[in-house]
């Protein structure tokens, strides 16, 4: 059975660059109808581009409605936008805080709650999390919190969407090569510390997501449910 998304209408967020960039690209080459939603589009792909700042969550209903100008349906909705900053009062900085879980994790509940009514029976929603939903990592609580949020909000919602077969499953990067892990990746210390705790021995890339992505958006995945498949190098199983 060959994987194929054609005619397949697949709402990525935070895909200009990075993950979500290179997950739509995959879905375009299967031959999905691809929505994509960022702050701004430096990047080309053939692809309906809607500009709209996630952290303005409450007005998600204003770029529902700009989706159904496009499609009057979404047979997978991938979130996967995401941002993280660190601090040194990271328990005083409340901007930082409230920030963080708009994007990360008030956007997705939205985004699930309405995006959910448009997409058919069988249909996927899959969450872009991250090591810290597991692990606990020094300045930066927010970005924690929101992820472990997240992972949660896949379970909850694989469980109210089951009635129409709408599977909600979580897929969870190690360490990846992006603009928010550029920092870590260019500092030699750093980056030794991040490739010694995997078993792969090697920082991740974008398109090491892809796979997980597709397998859990196809029927080859239909019993699976609630879940996620960590892609991070062996970190989790290596222990932190």
């Amino acid at each position: 059975m060959e994987i194929k998304f054609k005619n397949k209408y697949v709402l990525i967020t935070g895909s200009n660059s990075g993950n979500g960039l290179e997950i739509a690209k995959a879905f375009f080459k299967l031959g999905a109808k691809v929505i994509r939603v960022d702050k701004k589009f430096t990047s080309k792909l053939k692809a309906k581009d809607i500009v709209f700042n996630l952290e303005n969550y409450n007005k998600i209903p204003e770029l529902v409605k700009k989706i159904r100008k496009f499609t009057k349906k979404v047979d997978i909705l991938v979130n996967n936008a995401g941002i993280s900053k660190q601090s040194i009062t990271p328990y005083q900085d409340f901007k930082v805080y409230h920030k963080t879980l708009s994007v990360n994790l008030h956007a997705p509940f939205y985004l699930i709650a309405l995006i959910n009514k448009m997409m058919p029976n069988n249909s996927s929603i899959i969450q872009i999390t991250s090591l810290g939903q597991k692990f606990g990592f020094s300045n930066n609580p927010s970005y924690q919190i929101s992820k472990a949020g997240l992972a949660q909000l896949t379970r909850c919602a694989a469980f109210d969407l089951k009635k129409r077969k709408i599977r909600v499953n979580n897929v969870c990067p190690g360490y990846i090569k992006t603009k928010m892990t550029i920092k870590s990746y260019n500092n030699s210390k750093k980056s030794f510390e991040r490739i010694s705790r995997t078993i792969s021995g090697r920082w991740g890339y974008p398109s090491d997501l892809v796979g997980a992505v597709l397998f859990l958006c196809s029927d080859y995945s239909s019993y699976i449910n609630g879940s996620t498949i960590d892609v991070d190098g062996g970190w989790s199983a290596s222990g932190l």
